[in-house]
């Protein structure tokens, strides 16, 4: 792993797999709270999932589509049940389609760990938010979305030196974010930190049953990757001004 391009298709084994199969991506942690002078506080359980399929954009390009569905569900912090509501409020779970990528070659942060390698990818992101305050006033923290994703995906090295187009990993992710729409906390000073691990499965069989009857349950479809590229993403910000265009 010497160059971008090597750097590039190492992280898409990770992440993926290099003969456009599907990959799916298990996570668990809890989500919690801060704010000005009050103590952390976890909030909810988390479990999620995404299903993946790399597209390579023309023979013998090192440029990729990363073409991906996730679903993920709000757990009551204790007995780890999915929550339908929260504070009388009803819960909206992540379903996010798509949640695309386009990759092209560039320095991707690794840290050597010995016997495993650790690819790190941290997204700042900062756009107007799909939900103006003066729409939105009692589901908007502001009319700037701002957030921070920080991502560590952990693969053998020896799987590495290997030629499977997809290796074993397992990942961890951080997430800052303003607080959830659904939470109905307006303006109020604060957000949420998401803090989760997890694998990349042998095929989405092995999701908790739970989870998957869940999903085939309401949203099946998340159960494959999508088929060709669209755009714009879903998140849970875009998808909260579906449920609710006038509120």
């Amino acid at each position: 792993m010497t160059n971008p391009a090597e750097l590039l298709r190492s992280l898409a084994r990770t992440r993926a797999s290099l003969d456009g199969e599907e990959v799916t991506y298990w996570w668990s942690g809890d989500v919690y709270s801060w704010a000005p002078d009050e103590p952390y506080q976890r909030v909810f359980g988390f479990e999620g999932l995404n299903v993946a399929r790399l597209v390579q954009d023309g023979a013998g390009s090192d440029t990729y589509q990363l073409l991906t569905r996730e679903a993920a569900f709000y757990l009551d912090p204790v007995t780890r049940e999915i929550l339908e509501t929260w504070q009388d409020l009803p819960v909206v779970h992540v379903w996010n389609d798509p949640a695309n990528q386009k990759w092209r070659p560039f320095p991707v942060p690794t840290t050597d760990l010995g016997d495993q390698v650790c690819f790190s990818l941290e997204i700042p992101l900062s756009y107007p938010s799909p939900l103006p305050v003066a729409d939105y006033p009692v589901h908007s923290a502001g009319d700037t979305y701002k957030a921070l994703e920080l991502f560590q995906f952990f693969a053998d090295r020896a799987d590495l030196a290997g030629s499977a187009p997809s290796v074993p990993a397992t990942m961890s992710w951080t997430r800052m974010s303003p607080w959830l729409p659904w939470m109905a906390r307006g303006q109020r000073p604060g957000g949420l930190t998401y803090h989760c691990r997890g694998r990349k499965l042998g095929s989405y069989a092995e999701v908790p049953e739970r989870t998957r009857a869940y999903i085939a349950e309401r949203n099946p479809e998340f159960a494959h990757a999508p088929e060709k590229w669209t755009e714009p993403n879903e998140t849970s910000w875009t998808y909260f001004r579906k449920l609710n265009p006038h509120a």
